[in-house]
C-alpha cells in the first residue's frame, strides 16, 4: 500500500496554483472545553472573526465537558453554539462536537488560546485543493517559550510521531497537534472510537490506512492560560496502548517470529547434548528452547487473530495473510493442522519410548515432542477463535 506524503505549502502564498480550487462550504469550528473561562471567549471571538473576514459561512461549536466555572456562559455570550457531553475525555468531547456540527468541512482546536483561530486560511487551503485532512505542525510553525514542556517537545510527541510513521508509513511532523481541518467525508471514513487524548493518534493512523491525502501545515503554538488538562504518564500510555493494540504485527507477529526462530535454534543446540558448557557455567537449552517456541507460536497465532479483529473493525487493512486464510484456510483446516502437529509430538514420544538414538539427546527429543503437542493444541484453539471473530 502506498501513502500520500504530507505537503508543506509555502507560508501564506498569494495565490493557489496547480489543483483546481473549490469554494469553501459551510465550516464548523469545534472546540472541546473543560473549565476554560480565561480563554474560551477569546477563542470563539477569534474564530467568528476569521469566518467573517474570509467570507466563509460557518459556526463555532463549543463542547462543554463538565465545566464548573463560567465557560459555558462566556462561550454562549461570545456567539458559540454550546453543547454538552457528559462522558469525560478529549476524544469524547470532540466526537460529540463532530456529531452535532452542521458543516461539510470541520476544524478542531483547543479553546485555551494556544492555537491562532484568527487566521485559519493556511490550514483550510489543502481541503480546497482536494486533501482529506490538514494537520497543524507546531514544530514548523513556532512554539512560544514555555508553551510546551521539554518532555513533550523532545520526547513524547516525537516518539509518538515516529511510531505512527513506522506503523503506517505516513510522515506527519506533529502527530499530536490539536489544530486540524478535515472534510465530512473524511470524518465518516475515519469512524473514530476513542474517548481520550489518543484520538489524535487514531485520526492519523486511520487516515493513513485508508489512503487519505494528509497535509502537514505549519501553525504557531502559544502559551496557554489556566490549568493544563494533559497528564503526561496517563495520556502517554493511552497513546502507546492504542497504537500497539491497533498494530498487531508489531505487538504480536514480529516478536512471535523472533521467539520462534530463537526457540528452534535453541532446541537444535539441545539435540546433540543435554547441556552446554560455557566457561564455568553449565546451560541446559532444552527448557528455554521449548518455552521460546511455544510463546513464539502463540504470539503468531494471537497476531493472526488480532488482525482478523482489527480488520473487521476497520483499524487495519486486509493483508496477504488474511487473504490466504480466507481463500484456503478456515476453522476446519486449522483444526486439522493443529491435530496433526500434536499427533506428531505424540508419535515422537512413542518412538522415544522404544528407541533412543545414541547420537541425540533423549531429553532434547522429548522437549521437541512436548513443544509440538502444546503448539498443535494452540493452533486448533486459535482456529476456533478465528472462526468466532469472523462471526461464522
Amino acid at each position: 500500500m502506498s501513502f500520500a506524503q504530507p505537503i508543506v505549502p509555502e507560508s501564506k502564498p498569494a495565490a493557489i496554483t496547480g489543483a483546481a480550487v473549490v469554494a469553501r462550504p459551510f465550516v464548523s469550528i469545534v472546540m472541546p472545553c473543560l473549565n476554560e473561562e480565561q480563554t474560551v471567549e477569546i477563542c470563539v471571538t477569534k474564530a467568528l472573526g476569521w469566518l467573517e473576514r474570509s467570507g466563509t459561512a460557518g459556526e463555532v461549536v463549543v463542547v462543554d465537558n463538565g465545566s464548573s466555572d463560567g465557560s459555558v456562559e462566556l462561550a454562549t455570550a461570545a456567539g458559540a453554539r454550546v453543547i454538552h457531553e457528559a462522558t469525560r475525555g478529549y476524544g469524547a468531547a470532540l466526537r460529540r462536537g463532530f456529531a452535532e456540527a452542521r458543516g461539510e468541512w470541520l476544524v478542531m482546536g483547543d479553546c485555551d488560546d494556544t492555537y491562532e483561530f484568527s487566521d485559519l486560511t493556511d490550514l483550510m487551503r489543502p481541503l480546497e485543493e482536494g486533501y482529506d485532512l490538514s494537520v497543524g505542525n507546531r514544530f514548523a510553525g513556532g512554539i512560544a517559550p514555555g508553551a510546551m514542556t521539554w518532555s513533550h517537545r523532545y520526547i513524547g510527541t516525537p516518539a509518538i510521531s515516529f511510531m505512527l510513521q513506522m506503523f503506517t508509513g505516513l510522515k506527519v511532523g506533529d502527530s499530536q497537534c490539536g489544530l486540524r481541518a478535515f472534510t465530512r467525508d473524511c470524518l465518516d471514513r475515519l469512524d473514530l472510537k476513542t474517548v481520550g487524548m489518543e484520538l489524535a493518534s487514531e485520526m492519523i493512523l486511520k487516515a493513513a490506512r485508508r489512503d487519505m491525502k494528509v497535509a502537514d501545515i505549519p501553525v504557531p503554538y502559544g502559551e496557554r492560560l489556566g490549568e493544563a488538562k494533559l497528564n503526561t504518564v496517563r495520556d502517554g500510555w493511552r497513546h502507546l496502548r492504542f497504537l500497539l493494540l491497533a498494530s498487531p504485527n508489531y505487538l504480536f507477529t514480529i516478536p512471535g517470529i523472533l521467539l520462534t526462530i530463537a526457540g528452534i535454534l535453541t532446541l537444535a543446540l539441545a539435540l546433540p547434548s543435554d547441556t552446554i558448557e560455557v566457561g564455568d557455567l553449565t546451560w541446559q537449552p532444552i527448557f528455554a528452547g521449548g518455552i521460546f517456541v511455544v510463546v513464539g507460536v502463540n504470539a503468531l497465532l494471537l497476531g493472526f487473530a488480532s488482525r482478523l479483529y482489527t480488520t473487521a473493525r476497520g483499524i487495519t487493512n486486509e493483508d496477504r495473510t488474511l487473504r490466504f486464510y480466507n481463500r484456503y484456510l478456515g476453522f476446519e483446516t486449522l483444526l486439522l493442522i493443529g491435530i496433526l502437529t500434536a499427533l506428531t509430538g505424540v508419535l515422537l514420544d512413542v518412538v522415544i519410548a522404544f528407541y533412543q538414538p545414541e547420537s541425540l539427546s533423549t531429553i532434547g527429543l522429548m522437549a521437541i515432542a512436548q513443544t509440538l503437542i502444546i503448539a498443535g493444541a494452540n493452533i486448533a484453539l486459535v482456529g476456533a477463535l478465528a472462526s468466532m471473530l469472523e462471526g461464522e
